[in-house]
């Protein structure tokens, strides 16, 4: 088991997280909020996640208008900015599991309904991850090990 399990909330359908370690909370937020159910932004996450470990930049800067968010070798730096004092460091093997744990997550949710252009022959995250491929122009880093 992960530093944070996951549920759905049964009143509003939206993601919600546990962590034993309050040391773990702002990991929880950001995912569940920031990440949220969109698969494109799991994919960003999982991709930069792996960049880093493989000694490359990110890819771009993470984009959020909630969290300040930097993917280094070592560390996942999370800081909400609606939060006074809200920031922490998680080391970057528990950051990437927990992420990864949140896309097991998300792709074991039903699909909403919902009318969709591209590829609605396949499910959404599969969707999502071909269209991530097709807008970076390169395999998904995670492609043949976790999807």
């Amino acid at each position: 088991m992960g530093v944070v399990s996951w549920g759905i909330d049964p009143t509003y359908g939206l993601p919600v997280y546990q962590v034993e370690d309050q040391r773990y909370d702002l990991l929880g937020q950001w995912l569940s909020a920031d990440l949220d159910r969109f698969f494109p932004v799991t994919l960003d996450a999982l991709a930069m996640a792996d960049d880093v470990a493989r000694g490359e930049p990110p890819f771009e800067e993470w984009s959020s208008e909630n969290y300040e968010v930097s993917f280094t070798p070592s560390a996942l730096l999370i800081k909400n900015l609606w939060v006074p004092g809200a920031e922490g460091e998680f080391p970057a093997e528990t950051a990437r599991s927990a992420i990864e744990d949140y896309w097991r997550f998300l792709v074991a949710q039903p699909e909403r309904p919902a009318v969709r252009e591209y590829r609605p022959d396949l499910p959404r995250w599969q969707a999502d991850l071909l269209q991530w491929e097709e807008s970076w122009g390169r395999p998904h880093p995670y492609r043949g090990r976790l999807f």
